[in-house]
């Protein structure tokens, strides 16, 4: 065994420095920690290396392996607006005036009544960045730099909307935006923030990617790199960019006091893998809204086994990595609270719909308790999902960004509730509601407990909804309206 030996004026500078530093570490406040939140845009549930994909991911496995990933996390939306408003907020986007995606030259935004993570976190003395695209309003009342956020660079909405334009703060900086060079861009920004940032006070940093969202693009040392098209090269220049700003925490000395937080906003539009689920964007079934969600705190979330897994979704794909899965279920609902209570910020006096996860995080829990989740498209609820869970109550005509059926687009009833356990049966594909009339009355139950809470437009699409007569379709297809000929 070999032995290191103290030299004595060594040892009485450490105890000296251990005497004084001690007064004032039981007097102060410690400093709490940085956040940093990624978002995708469009990235599917079965896109990353962790999760199944042949893509490599390395920076992203990296993470997974030294931190914890979901495989029951669930964005609160199905398309981009709302499912940033919620994240953002802690609610439902129905509830703070989001419930459609937002076009490029729209009055509307997010409620100024509501409040962001940023704006919460400056309350608690945090400096704050939004780099990437933003989608919760145009006008300038609505932008980034009046929600909290002390500094903004990026596409204020799609990079499919018109006009294309890069802004850093409120101003426009380059039109049309070089696609191409985005994810460099946006990562150079994010490391220089963080660069600042953590020499003074603790700091949040929202890098919300662009892609893969469409149009794809690449830079020139990512072009046919994947060997799986434009998408796969994307994503695996999102994954440097990861590994960028890990890089970035390490040589700044803050890598043990930040937590970093990776997910996406709903699930693939055209290209793309919902993994073994049922659903693409635009959709309530869960290939639309379940997220991968990966969370690394170096000392704070530990590492280790597969926790709160059924055996039989255990033998899935989560043997191709080490690390600490959690089946939990888990939102983006939930982002803002748990930040909030592991930096001691003050909530928003608004209701949450999310709730506090670190508990599973820090692996002192293997679960926490939520109210049902709800589904929505636009102000129509669909589905709620309780425990395993997942009833379906409604369903559009036809399917997402398919041409008008003959007669235009409806929500309307199932002719019966169809009911899937999500633990068992991923992908939605067995109905069991004749079996489990109580978990479908109990979920019907909640949902009627929730409908007075939400905005009236909720309750008015609701009736709408629900007032329509259908024909008795098999399970799983889409609802046909009654119409009385002429």
């Amino acid at each position: 065994m070999q032995h290191h030996v103290v030299s004595r004026r060594t040892f009485l500078r450490a105890a000296s420095g251990a005497l004084i530093a001690a007064p004032l570490a039981r007097s102060q406040t410690p400093q709490p920690p940085n956040v940093i939140l990624i978002l995708c845009d469009d990235l599917g549930y079965g896109d990353l290396h962790s999760y199944g994909s042949s893509i490599a991911t390395p920076n992203l496995d990296r993470m997974a392996q030294e931190g914890v990933r979901f495989r029951q996390f669930y964005s609160a939306s199905n398309v981009c607006s709302p499912a940033r408003a919620a994240l953002l907020t802690g609610r439902y986007a129905t509830r703070v005036g989001v419930p459609y995606v937002l076009s490029a030259d729209d009055p509307a935004g997010l409620l100024l009544s509501e409040k962001t993570i940023a704006e919460v976190m400056k309350t608690a003395g945090f400096s704050t960045m939004c780099v990437g695209k933003w989608h919760l309003g145009r006008q300038p009342q609505y932008l980034p730099t009046n929600r909290g956020f002390d500094e903004y660079y990026g596409i204020p909405y799609s990079n499919d909307q018109a006009p294309s334009v890069l802004m850093h703060n409120t101003d426009v900086i380059e039109s049309p935006v070089q696609l191409d060079t985005l994810t460099q861009r946006y990562t150079s920004q994010s490391v220089d923030f963080i660069a600042r940032s953590s020499k003074n006070a603790p700091f949040f940093l929202y890098l919300a990617h662009t892609f893969p969202h469409i149009p794809l693009a690449a830079s020139t040392g990512f072009k046919g790199k994947s060997g799986l098209g434009l998408y796969g090269d994307v994503i695996e220049e999102i994954d440097w960019s990861v590994g960028q700003v890990l890089q970035a925490l390490q040589d700044n000395g803050v890598d043990d006091n930040t937590l970093v937080m990776f997910t996406s906003d709903n699930g693939p539009w055209y290209q793309g893998s919902p993994g073994k689920l049922r659903g693409r964007k635009g959709s309530s079934y869960d290939g639309g809204v379940r997220e991968p969600f990966i969370a690394r705190f170096p000392g704070r979330i530990p590492q280790g086994s597969l926790m709160g897994a059924s055996p039989r979704t255990a033998l899935d794909s989560w043997s191709i990595l080490p690390g600490r899965v959690s089946g939990a279920v888990g939102t983006t609902l939930d982002i803002l609270p748990t930040i909030a209570g592991l930096c001691n910020a003050k909530l928003p006096s608004q209701p949450m719909d999310g709730v506090d996860i670190w508990p599973i995080l820090s692996g002192q829990q293997g679960q926490v308790d939520h109210d049902v989740f709800l589904y929505f498209d636009g102000w129509n609820l669909q589905c709620a999902r309780l425990g395993a869970w997942k009833l379906h109550v409604s369903r559009y005509n036809d399917f997402p960004w398919s041409p008008d059926p003959i007669g235009g687009r409806y929500n309307l009833p199932l002719p019966n509730p169809e009911l899937y356990n999500l633990e068992e049966d991923p992908d939605e594909s067995y109905n069991l509601a004749a079996e489990n009339p109580q978990t479908v009355a109990e979920i019907q139950a909640s949902i009627q407990k929730l409908l007075p809470t939400f905005p009236v437009d909720v309750i008015n699409a609701w009736n709408t909804t629900m007032s329509q007569q259908v024909y008795g379709e098999p399970d799983g297809a889409l609802p046909v309206r009654v119409t009385t000929q002429p």
